[in-house]
C-alpha cells in the first residue's frame, strides 16, 4: 500500500522536485559503501524540516547506486535538527530492505533490521525469498529457521517463502515435510497459498495424485489453484484431465474460471495441434461473457501459424484489433515463423520489413527466422547483410544464424566469404561453435588446394577454446589424403584413434588408398588393428572388407 498512497497524498505535489533535489545531493556525495567513512551528512540537513514517511520511501526507490538508498534512509533515520520528529514508518524499513535485496545486499539489510530492532515474519519472508532467487536454498532454510523464533513460530509468510523457494528448486520432499510441519502445528496453518504452492510443486514433478490429495484438503480451493492445476496438465499434454479440472471450476460454487482458466486450456490444445479444439473453447469463453485478452489471442495464433495457416493467423490479428485487443511483438514473431513453417521464406521477409517499417524493433529472434528464410532461398547477401545490420544496431547474433550462413556458403563454394565471416564472428557478437567450425572445415577439406586455409581455421578454433570432435577428424584424414599430404593424415589419424574417436569408413577408404599407392600396405595393416585395440569399432568386418579390397587392388596393381 505504501507504493500507492503517494498519489493521493495532499503534499504529493510537493514531493516530486523534492525527490529530484535529494537525488542530486545523494549523487554529489556519493556514498559507495554501507557505512562510508568521512562523507559529510550536514548537506542532507536542508531537507530535515520536509521529511515524510512518503518522500522518504520514493527518495529509496528513485535510486540506482543501493548505497546512496542507504545513506539516505540511515541519515533520515535520525536527523539534526528534527523539527517535525521525524520517524521512519514501517514501509520504510520494507522500502529499504527490499531496496537493499533487489542488489543482493543481504549484510547491511540483516544489520539495518536488527539495529532498529525491526525484525519479523514479513522481512524474514523477504531474506527467503531473495536467497531463493539466488539459488541458495540452505540461506533460506537458514532464515526460516531464524524466522520460527519470531512470534512463538506464527510465521505464515516465512513458511510459504521457503515452501516457494523449496518447490521452485525442486525440493519437494522437503517442501512436503515442512507442509506437514504447518498441518501439525498449533501456531500456524496453511492457507490458500500455502495450498497452491504444493500443488504447483506436484504438477511440476508430474505427480498429479498428489495435487490432487492437496488439492482435495482444501476446504475451498481458489481459482488460482484450480489453475494451477489446469496448467500443470496441460504442460504434461493430458488435454483429457485439464477439461475436467476446468469443468469442476464451473460447478464450483465459490469462483469462476476466468481469462486465465480458459487462455491455459487453449494453449494447451494450440501446442498439440488440436486446433479446433482451440477455436471451441475461445467460443465457449465468449459465451460465458469472458473476454479473450492478448495472451489468448496469441496462443491461437501461434497454433495456426505452427499448422502454417498464415493467412487465418492474420485475419484472427485483425478480429484481435476490432475487439480491442492490441497486439504485442510476439504476435507479429509468431506469424514471422508460420511464414518460415509454410515455407513462405519470400513472404516472411516481406513480413519482417513491413514490422520494421511500422516501427518495431526485431530481436535475434526474429532476425534469426529472417536469415534462415534467406539462406532457404539462396539470398546469401541479403542474409549476411542482416547479420552486419544487427552488429551495427548492438543486437547479437544466434550462433545458428551465422552456421545456417555457413552451410550454404559452402553448398554454393563461397569459401573466402565462409572464413572471412568466421573469423569476424567475434566482433560481430557472437562465438563460433564446434558446429560453426566442422561445417566450414568439412567443406574445404573437400576442395582441392585449401588445407592452408585448414590449419588457420583449426588455430583460430583451439585458440577459442574448442577441440576437434569424431566429425572433424574425419574430414582431416580424408582432406589430407586427397590433397596428397600422406603423412598429416597418418598423424591425424593417430590423434583420432588416441581420443577414441573411430575413423567413419569413407575417411578410411580414402586413406588405406593413399597409403596402398604409395606402398605402405604393411603400415595400413598395423593401423587397422591399431585402432580396432584402442577403439570400439562397431563394424568390423566393413573396415576389413574395404582394407582387403585395397590391398588386392595394390597387390593386382603391382604385378
Amino acid at each position: 500500500m505504501a507504493s500507492k498512497t503517494l498519489a493521493y497524498h495532499p503534499q504529493a505535489a510537493k514531493f516530486t522536485p523534492l525527490i529530484t533535489d535529494i537525488t542530486t545531493c545523494l549523487l554529489n556525495l556519493n556514498p559507495q559503501s554501507p557505512n562510508p567513512s568521512r562523507i559529510n551528512k550536514s548537506l542532507l540537513n536542508q531537507f530535515s524540516s520536509q521529511l515524510h514517511p512518503e518522500l522518504v520511501i520514493q527518495v529509496i526507490k528513485k535510486q540506482s547506486n543501493p548505497y546512496h538508498a542507504l545513506f539516505f534512509f540511515n541519515w533520515a533515520s535520525n536527523p539534526s535538527p528534527n523539527p517535525k520528529n521525524y520517524v521512519h514508518s514501517h514501509h520504510c524499513y520494507v522500502a529499504i530492505t527490499d531496496h537493499l535485496l533487489s542488489h543482493s545486499i543481504f549484510d547491511a539489510a540483516s544489520s539495518l533490521l536488527e539495529n532498529a530492532n525491526r525484525f519479523s515474519d514479513l522481512m524474514a519472508s523477504k531474506f527467503i525469498i531473495a536467497y531463493g532467487n539466488h539459488r541458495n536454498v540452505d540461506k533460506a532454510m537458514d532464515w526460516f529457521c531464524k524466522a520460527k523464533t519470531f512470534g512463538n513460530g506464527n510465521v505464515l509468510f516465512s513458511y510459504n517463502a521457503i515452501l516457494n523457494v523449496l518447490v521452485d528448486g525442486g525440493r519437494i520432499s522437503l517442501a512436503q515435510s515442512i507442509f506437514d510441519e504447518m498441518v501439525r502445528s498449533v501456531s500456524v496453518k496453511p492457507d490458500v497459498s500455502s495450498y497452491c504452492v504444493m500443488i504447483k510443486g506436484y504438477c511440476r514433478i508430474g505427480k498429479f495424485e498428489n495435487a490432487w490429495k492437496v488439492f482435495d484438503e482444501m476446504s475451498e480451493p481458489n481459482l488460482v489453484c484450480y489453475n494451477t492445476m489446469i496448467n500443470g496438465y496441460c504442460k504434461k499434454g493430458d488435454m483429457k484431465k485439464a477439461k475436467e479440472v476446468l469443468y469442476r471450476l464451473m460447478e464450483s460454487k465459490h469462483c469462476l474460471p476466468d481469462a486465465v482458466s480458459y487462455t491455459t486450456l487453449i494453449d494447451g490444445y494450440c501446442k498439440k495441434g488440436e486446433l479446433d479444439e482451440a477455436m471451441k473453447w475461445m467460443s465457449e469463453m465468449k459465451i460465458r461473457c469472458c473476454k479473450p485478452n492478448l495472451l489468448t489471442y496469441n496462443a491461437l495464433i501461434y497454433g495456426l501459424c505452427m499448422k502454417g495457416d498464415v493467412d487465418k493467423a492474420k485475419r484472427l490479428m485483425t478480429e484481435m484489433r476490432l475487439n480491442g485487443v492490441r497486439e504485442n511483438f510476439s504476435t507479429h514473431l509468431s506469424i514471422l515463423k508460420g511464414f518460415s513453417w509454410a515455407g513462405k521464406s519470400v513472404e516472411g521477409v516481406n513480413y519482417f520489413r513491413e514490422m520494421i517499417r511500422k516501427g518495431m524493433k526485431p530481436d535475434a529472434k526474429a532476425y534469426a527466422i529472417v536469415i534462415n528464410g534467406y539462406c532457404k532461398i539462396r539470398k546469401l547477401n541479403e542474409a549476411i547483410a542482416l547479420l552486419k545490420e544487427m552488429q551495427a544496431k548492438g543486437i547479437h547474433p544466434s550462433v545458428s544464424s551465422f552456421n545456417a550462413v555457413f552451410r550454404i556458403l559452402m553448398e554454393l563454394e563461397e569459401f573466402d566469404t565462409a572464413i572471412f565471416l568466421v573469423r569476424k564472428m567475434k566482433a560481430m557478437g557472437c562465438r563460433p561453435n564446434l558446429v560453426s567450425y566442422d561445417i566450414v572445415i568439412s567443406g574445404l577439406c573437400n576442395t582441392k588446394g585449401r588445407m592452408q586455409n585448414v590449419k588457420e581455421l583449426l588455430d583460430n578454433m583451439f585458440h577459442n577454446g574448442l577441440a576437434c570432435d569424431a566429425a572433424m577428424y574425419n574430414s582431416l584424414v580424408k582432406g589430407y589424403c586427397e590433397n596428397g599430404n600422406e603423412e598429416v593424415a597418418r598423424l591425424v589419424f593417430y590423434e583420432a584413434i588416441d581420443k577414441n574417436y573411430v575413423v567413419n569408413t569413407e575417411s578410411f577408404s580414402v586413406f588405406v588408398k593413399k597409403l596402398c599407392e604409395n606402398g605402405k600396405a604393411f603400415q595400413v595393416e598395423n593401423m587397422f588393428e591399431e585402432m580396432c585395440k584402442r577403439c570400439c569399432v562397431a563394424d568390423v568386418d566393413s573396415y576389413r572388407r574395404i582394407l582387403d579390397e585395397q590391398l588386392v587392388a595394390y597387390s593386382s596393381g603391382g604385378s
